[in-house]
């Protein structure tokens, strides 16, 4: 059952003149074809709006903010910007996938928590702000709840390159990953990684797939070594 999306408004301190557009822009394509409503009625068209929408508001971000990148280096940090996990990342700090509309098939599966769902969720979420109050309301959004702590965000979403270039750089042994467990049905797993370099632990980290598990094993991993220096 999702929640009143008027506490999602609170949460994201914007109040749709067209409340509608909101609702639809939590309305998963499951919950559409359960309820036999038209194929365009789900958040689908609102989430390639979104995507747009972002793609612009984040390049203005690089553009304005990193003055001696090239455009090969702000390509790469906007792909790690929007991506689907780093945006997933965002959904999460909102509780979005608690406001969905899902099909009860979904809903069963962990849709709610599915990273491909609530990344979604949140390019339509865009989308409709931006139909409904302009570019300018879609910017303070996208500013407040996507490139806010940006410096620590692209650490996390690019977190196992990192580590493998400091290891590189820093250290002649290996590193690896080490699945630790993994509990709870197939369509709702929980995953703990744990990672090496040589026979040293650095930490670990959970996940809904073994890659945001190692991800976040990763992350764990850099702060300690920073912390080490």
């Amino acid at each position: 059952m999702s929640r009143n999306l008027k506490q999602l408004e609170e949460c994201i301190g914007y109040q749709f003149h067209d409340f509608e557009l909101l609702r639809h822009a939590m309305m998963h394509s499951s919950y559409t074809n359960e309820k036999h409503l038209k194929k365009y009625q789900c958040n689908e068209r609102l989430e390639f709006l979104g995507d747009a929408v972002l793609e612009l508001i984040s390049s203005e971000y690089l553009f304005l903010n990193y003055e001696t990148k090239s455009e090969g280096e702000m390509t790469k940090t906007r792909a790690s910007m929007v991506c689907e996990p780093a945006l997933a990342f965002c959904a999460r700090e909102i509780e979005l996938g608690s406001y969905l509309l899902l099909g009860k098939g979904e809903e069963a599966t962990g849709g709610r928590r599915r990273d491909s769902v609530t990344s979604d969720a949140l390019e339509a979420l865009i989308g409709a702000i931006y139909l409904d109050g302009g570019f300018a309301s879609a910017k303070e959004f996208i500013h407040r709840f996507v490139l806010s702590d940006l410096e620590n965000k692209l650490l996390f979403y690019d977190s196992k390159t990192i580590l493998q270039e400091m290891v590189q750089a820093e250290h002649e042994e290996a590193l690896s990953y080490v699945l630790v467990k993994e509990e709870g049905p197939d369509h709702d797993k929980t995953f703990e990684t744990a990672v090496y370099i040589g026979d040293f632990c650095y930490g670990s980290g959970t996940g809904r797939t073994k890659k945001a598990s190692e991800q976040a094993a990763a992350y764990c991993a850099i702060r300690k070594m920073r912390e080490m220096k």
